[in-house]
C-alpha cells in the first residue's frame, strides 16, 4: 500500500515536472508576453496569462518570445515582429494614434452626453416652485381668528 502510494505521488511530481522551459512563464517572458493579445479566439487574455492548455496560439507565440530573448532581441523588436506578422490585433493594448484614439476618448464623451442629458432632463421637467402671494386681508383674519379661539379657552 505504502509502495503504490509512493509511486503515485512520484508519478504526479514527475508530470508536474516534465514541462518544457517555455511553458513556464520567465519574467522576461511575461514583460513581453504582457504586451501581446492571445489570439486564439476564445479568450480575451494576453499571451503571458493564457490560461488554456494547449492553446494553439499563446504556447507558440511563447516560444517565440523565449527564443527571440535568447537571440538578444530587445522587448520592441519582438512585439514589431508580432505586429508585422499579425496587425495591430496582435496588441493586447491599441495604440493611442489615428482611429485608435477613439477608443480611449469615446468612454470619457459618453459619460459626459449622459451626465449633460441627465442635466437637461432634470431641468426640463423639474416644475419651478411658486410660492403663491398671501393677502394681508386674509392673514389678518386668520389671526383675529387665532385670537378669538384662544380667548375662548382661557
Amino acid at each position: 500500500m505504502k509502495l503504490r502510494t509512493f509511486l503515485l505521488v512520484s508519478a504526479a511530481i514527475g508530470l508536474a515536472l516534465a514541462q518544457t522551459p517555455s511553458q513556464l512563464l520567465t519574467p522576461e517572458m511575461k514583460r513581453v508576453g504582457d504586451k501581446l493579445a492571445c489570439l486564439c479566439g476564445a479568450c480575451k487574455n494576453t499571451v503571458a496569462n493564457c490560461a488554456m492548455l494547449e492553446c494553439h496560439y499563446s504556447l507558440p507565440a511563447r516560444q517565440k518570445i523565449v527564443k527571440m530573448l535568447a537571440a538578444g532581441f530587445s522587448d520592441q523588436q519582438i512585439i514589431d515582429s508580432f505586429v508585422k506578422e499579425h496587425g495591430l490585433k496582435a496588441l493586447a493594448v491599441p495604440p493611442a494614434e489615428g482611429f485608435n484614439l477613439l477608443a480611449w476618448i469615446m468612454p470619457f464623451v459618453a459619460i459626459a452626453a449622459g451626465l449633460f442629458l441627465i442635466w437637461v432632463f432634470i431641468r426640463r421637467y423639474r416644475k419651478p416652485t411658486v410660492i403663491p402671494e398671501i393677502d394681508p386681508k386674509l392673514v389678518e383674519r386668520y389671526h383675529e381668528r387665532m385670537e378669538s379661539d384662544i380667548a375662548q379657552l382661557e
